[in-house]
Order: C-alpha cells, then structure tokens, then sequence
C-alpha cells in the first residue's frame, strides 16, 4: 500500500484531517508529516493574543499519523470510509510549544500489532528538536463489523 493510498483511506475531512504527507512506512515504524497553519480554527479561542496547538491537538495529530495511518498500512485497507479507528490510550509527555507554520514530523514505531489492536511508541518534533513522545495505541476496526 503506498503512502497516497493509506492518505486516501483516512477516515477525517477539513477542518480535522492532520496528515499532510507519509514519507517512510513498512512493518515496522512510519514517518510523517503534518505543517500547522496560520489559519487553524483552534487559534481562534486558544491563547489568541499568544496562539499555541493544544496538547489535545498535537495528541491528535500523532495519532491520525503514527496510529491510524500505520494501522490502516498495517492491516491492509484502502477503501476509504472502510475502517473507524478507536482510540484506547495515550500516555504522552509534552516538551515545547507548538505554534503556527510549524512542520511537524511524526516518527512512530510498533510495539506490537495483534487482533487490530496497535501500539506504538511515538515522537513528534520540529526542526530537529523534541515536541512530544510516549505511546499511543488503538484499534482499527472495519465499519461492517459493526452494522
């Protein structure tokens, strides 16, 4: 599966879709990225006079790249609209800031993927320097398993 594909398969829409590009993905790990604009809706009521993306936020584009992205790879699904990820955990330490035309880099690697549950431990940084790391895990599900 290629790196437009799995982008494809992504189950999110504009304003919430947080996967610019898939630069490195095999069984193991992934890699992307994601550049926050200077327009997000978020800025508008966080911090306006000293706009920074929300910890929730960052935590949501980890995982839309090292989660969801990796475990729609991993599990072979193309179609779009045919997998709801379900979040279970995270557990994440937060470094720095995060603020517009920032260009993060998403680095995730699996520490076990069985029975469609992921878990990876994951970092995000920024030119180089340290953002956020920890784990997340989820499961990738198929829609018709639950209609």
């Amino acid at each position: 599966m290629s790196p437009a594909d799995i982008i494809k398969a992504l189950p999110y829409a504009y304003p919430f879709f947080f996967v610019d590009e898939i630069n490195e993905v095999d069984e193991d790990h992934i890699i992307g990225h994601y550049t926050i604009k200077r327009d997000e809706y978020f800025f508008q009521g966080h911090f306006p006079n000293m706009p920074v993306v929300p910890g929730v936020i960052i935590t949501e584009i980890m995982a839309q790249i090292g989660l969801v992205s990796f475990g729609i790879y991993l599990k072979g699904t193309s179609t779009l609209g045919e997998v709801l990820p379900v979040f279970n955990h995270s557990n994440l330490d937060f470094l720095r800031p995060v603020k517009a035309e920032d260009k993060l880099r998403i680095e995730a690697k699996k520490l076990y993927f069985r029975f469609g549950k992921l878990k990876c431990k994951v970092s995000c940084s920024c030119d180089g320097v340290e953002i956020a790391r920890g784990e997340l895990s989820g499961m990738i599900v198929n829609k018709s398993n639950l209609e």
